[in-house]
């Protein structure tokens, strides 16, 4: 019997997804937030990846495959997974819930002793229910743990009344409030092999009859370089892997509660980090790397010793990461493209040099007008993304916004409505900037959310170019996936374009309407390209 079953990324059933948020109504922010990434086909939400798997066309050995977002191995099963083996544990992994159905009924036929939930990019209790109901049909008597981001996200915003009866309704029997979660889960793991239940076990909250016990938290560490992954006990890694380097990042940005719910920064050596790409380079199917520390070239003087280790050592690799501006220069530059860099997230937030030093950014428009044209230069893909809304915004700080992407050209940008989130550090500043409401529901000083809306909007459908990238079902690292997949960066640029164009038929109209003739003539002349095999 395997100690634990680690279930991945439940990617949901999109349609359902929309019915939900629909139901908040068609002009709140959480739904006109959700319409940019969607059009209606037959009566159907379809996101850019669904038209594509509509469109496509058989590859070069005859078959019609499916293209995904999440075509690699889930970053938080390679980590939990080899903590648990290197601490005496049996694991087993689905990585992608919707796509591998049928091999979790078969394991969990052999009836494992725990399964473990991800919750990495959940922000509602669907996606995890449902991974419960099926583990609950297929094997009743297995015990079933969710931890993550989910859980503690919820830990801190709800009275342990309201979490109680949100933990009631997605029926789990174990709760894992940690930032990190690994040796928890181990050591609820070592309870329930003898079992007991886990009432010792801190930050373990668990069922007891009718009620949930909600054991005493305390700060959780797993040092990266004392638990590195063990690529090798994965049975197929494939052409892409998500890795990180680091934990949690060393500014504290006004908007952000990321550094609060990940603890203090700390990174792996370049030597390290040299031994990780060694281990994915035995594998012999990895092409691309997604590096996920939020400030991978931070400090500076350590991202220069590994791009010079990554070139001295001829991976081959294509890697794209997250990149803050300010802690470049064109030496660095030209070291990422030779290293194999081709492409970088920025979390520019801003245009306007006031609303930077007022989200606590150290970065401002000169450092991303100087960068944005020199990573182009040298072939590395751009992309910015912007934040509108946030307390001291007005309509002439988006236009200095507008005219950054104007004057820096990115290839691709997206901007996103303000989340009024109590963890963040501006949330101590509420009275004197005049914030009333929260999440996607807000007014302050100056300016209220029904107006930043109406500006996202505007953005969508009047900046051409740098072209906006879709938000659910696709990200930055899915631009390089496609091109692996046969598409050229011209190709996906076309192919978003043409997307974007369906779904700005419909701004204004509530309710995204059927797409119409017109651009669905459009989509299918721009997905059309030659794909290659996996």
């Amino acid at each position: 019997m395997v100690d634990c079953l680690i279930i991945g990324h439940n990617d949901g059933h999109f349609p359902s997804d929309v019915e939900m948020v629909e139901r908040m109504g068609v002009e709140s922010g959480a739904f006109r937030d959700l319409a940019l990434s969607y059009v209606q086909w037959d009566g159907t939400p379809m996101r850019a990846l669904d038209i594509f798997n509509r469109l496509n066309v058989p590859d070069s050995h005859g078959d019609r495959r499916r293209y995904h977002n999440f075509e690699m191995l889930w970053p938080a099963i390679a980590y939990l997974g080899s903590f648990l083996n290197r601490h005496g544990f049996s694991f087993d992994y689905v990585n992608l819930f919707q796509q591998e159905k049928e091999e979790l009924r078969q394991k969990l036929a052999d009836k494992p002793l725990t399964v473990a939930v991800t919750t990495t990019l959940y922000v509602t209790a669907g996606p995890v229910m449902e991974v419960v109901r099926t583990v609950r049909e297929h094997s009743p008597e297995t015990t079933i743990v969710v931890g993550g981001p989910f859980v503690q996200n919820y830990r801190k915003q709800l009275e342990k009344k309201d979490l109680s009866a949100l933990f009631s309704m997605i029926g789990a029997d174990i709760y894992v409030d940690s930032n990190e979660g690994e040796l928890t889960l181990a050591r609820v793991l070592s309870e329930l092999r003898e079992g007991r239940q886990p009432r010792g076990v801190p930050n373990a909250i668990y069922r007891d009859g009718d009620e949930f016990v909600f054991n005493a938290t305390e700060l959780e560490s797993n040092p990266l370089d004392e638990n590195p992954v063990d690529y090798g006990a994965f049975s197929s890694l494939g052409n892409f892997v998500s890795l990180r380097t680091a934990k949690s990042c060393p500014y504290s940005c006004a908007f952000c509660g990321f550094p609060a719910r990940a603890g203090k920064y700390v990174y792996l050596s370049p030597q390290q980090v040299e031994a990780d790409l060694d281990r994915i380079k035995e594998s012999g199917s990895v092409t691309n790397l997604t590096f996920l520390d939020d400030t991978f070239n931070v400090p500076k003087g350590r991202f220069k010793k590994l791009l010079r280790m990554m070139i001295d050592k001829q991976y081959g690799f294509r890697w794209n990461c997250f990149y803050r501006s300010d802690h470049g220069d064109q030496e660095v530059i030209d070291l990422m493209a030779e290293a194999g860099c081709e492409g970088v997230f920025l979390g520019i937030e801003s245009g306007s040099d006031k609303m930077l030093e007022a989200m606590n950014k150290t970065a401002r428009r000169a450092d991303y007008l100087a960068a944005i044209p020199a990573l182009k230069k040298n072939g590395i893909v751009t992309h910015a993304n912007l934040i509108v809304g946030f307390p001291g915004e007005t309509e002439e700080t988006v236009a200095e916004t507008r005219s950054l992407l104007e004057e820096a050209r990115p290839d691709f940008f997206r901007a996103q409505l303000w989340y009024a989130d109590p963890i963040t550090p501006v949330w101590e500043k509420r009275d004197e900037l005049g914030i009333q409401g929260s999440m996607f529901t807000w007014s302050h000083n100056t300016m209220d959310a029904k107006t930043a809306i109406g500006i996202v909007d505007d953005l969508f459908a009047t900046v051409r170019e740098p072209h906006w990238l879709p938000q659910t079902g696709f990200e930055l690292w899915s631009v390089f996936y496609l091109m692996r997949r046969g598409m050229t960066l011209e190709q996906v640029k076309g192919a978003v374009g043409a997307f974007n164009g369906a779904v700005a038929e419909n701004i204004g109209r509530g309710k995204p309407a059927e797409i119409s003739a017109g651009a669905l003539a459009k989509l299918r002349e721009a997905y059309q390209f030659t794909p290659v095999g996996a």
